[in-house]
């Protein structure tokens, strides 16, 4: 027998459908402004502030050619982050949402910008077609600074990004080993890979995901496969979820961290908003397998949290709908 719905889900039915327009009328519209009223639990929930962490760190498997762009990549896009330049900096800044940029472990010495949030855990991973990308302390060590960021975070809604060079091999990875999937299948062109380079990623992917078993538990996995930065995306998921913040999961990379975090926690699901489908070639796949369905799909596949900014206004429009549009009453609009 289904369980019968609260007093607050039959007054949220209730506000949703009465207010001045056919019932169902806002699609998507109407499912984000409950999703977002559950979890403030409030009829009148308020999403007036967003703020953007972008995680960044490096990966040791990035030297067997797995990347379309150099390691050195990541710490120059770091700084054009921190300068506003970049894609995601670029529809912050339009979208008036805030930007914490996180070093979570970019390879060579510290940058020491004033505007980077300083949370290394280590020069980049260890190569995991070899070994672990990291020691359990540290995948416990990223897991518990990301969460940290996103408690504090001021913000009712967090958006997550990332930024290093290789992590797409990273994400089929730890992804397949959550899930139970083949990493292989997950693998996709990433930064652009040519058919060449697409082969030997695969190859590269294979060897390593021959290392360990088909499935792993959450921490082995992100210890075995990294990174830093997606480690910290699935704990400042958990962080923000308990703190009762909606996050605007990016694309397949942030896609595999929200695998991790609802491997670690399965409480977390109704705070998590899959914002779009990237083109990227697993991410279908991750989809299937979490039984979600994202908000867009734009056909975009450079991630910074690219995709979770462009659903932000979406979300402020629900929360709006449901706080501020009349009802029938209100408005004097007859229903029939």
């Amino acid at each position: 027998m289904d369980p019968q719905p609260s007093a607050f889900e039959e007054a949220l039915c209730a506000a949703i459908d009465g207010k001045t327009k056919p019932p169902g009328s806002l699609g998507r519209i109407e499912e984000l402004a409950a999703q977002l009223a559950r979890l403030q639990g409030t009829l009148a929930p308020r999403a007036e502030r967003c703020r953007l962490l972008l995680f960044a760190a490096d990966h040791g498997i990035a030297v067997q050619g797995v990347s379309a762009y150099p390691q050195a990549v990541t710490r120059q896009m770091v700084v054009n982050f921190v300068r506003g330049g970049a894609a995601a900096t670029v529809f912050a800044r339009t979208l008036g949402v805030a930007v914490t940029v996180v070093d979570a472990g970019v390879a060579g010495e510290p940058l020491g910008h004033p505007a980077l949030l300083d949370r290394r855990i280590g020069p980049g991973t260890a190569d995991s077609s070899l070994g672990p990308a990291m020691s359990l302390e540290q995948a416990r060590r990223a897991l518990e600074q990301g969460e940290a960021l996103g408690r504090e975070a001021d913000a009712e809604v967090v958006a997550l990004g990332e930024m290093g060079i290789a992590n797409t091999t990273a994400a089929a990875l730890l992804a397949g080993k959550l899930l139970g999937l083949d990493p292989v299948a997950l693998a996709g062109r990433g930064t652009g890979l040519d058919d060449t380079g697409l082969a030997r990623k695969r190859a590269v992917i294979a060897r390593a995901a021959g290392r360990t078993a088909a499935r792993l538990r959450p921490e082995t996995a992100l210890a075995e496969y990294g990174g830093f930065e997606i480690g910290m995306m699935a704990g400042a998921m958990l962080g923000a979820a308990r703190a009762r913040r909606l996050v605007l999961v990016d694309g397949f990379i942030a896609t595999a961290a929200a695998a991790l975090a609802l491997a670690l926690d399965a409480t977390i699901r109704p705070a998590l908003l899959f914002a779009h489908r990237s083109a990227e070639a697993g991410h279908a796949a991750l989809f299937e397998a979490l039984a979600v369905r994202p908000l867009l799909d734009l056909e975009m596949r450079l991630g910074e949290g690219t995709g979770a900014l462009l659903a932000w206004p979406l979300l402020r429009a629900a929360a709006a709908m449901l706080r501020e549009m009349a009802s029938f009453e209100e408005a004097g609009v007859s229903r029939s």
